[in-house]
């Protein structure tokens, strides 16, 4: 049985599926699943600009999807876990289900 679901909970579930509803928060979150990365090593992994990179990772810190720690001059970044990632792939792979079917379709 589905448990109920506070309207609370369900405004903070909302909130990190925003954060998560952004292309370059994603490629952000993509390019720390492999390692740890400065600011600076993220603007030269995705292209993005530096404000852009910090921007974006003040909110994904805020939703607790990053780490954050400073090594000398510098901030380093990683991911506060790993569990992200479950909910991306499931979606990934239902995308390219759906992304068959359709063909399928159209190829009848």
């Amino acid at each position: 049985m589905a448990r109920k679901l506070s309207p609370e909970l369900l405004a903070l579930i909302a909130q990190r599926f925003k954060a998560l509803s952004e292309p370059a928060r994603l490629e952000i979150l993509s390019a720390l699943r492999r390692r740890e990365l400065t600011v600076s090593e993220l603007v030269e992994e995705t292209g993005m600009g530096q404000a852009n990179v910090s921007k974006h990772l003040q909110m994904l810190h805020a939703m607790g999807f990053v780490d954050r720690r400073k090594g000398g001059v510098f901030v380093h970044y990683a991911l506060a876990d790993q569990s992200v990632f479950d909910l991306c792939d499931a979606m990934c792979d239902r995308v390219e289900s759906q992304v068959k079917q359709r063909r399928k379709i159209v190829a009848q």
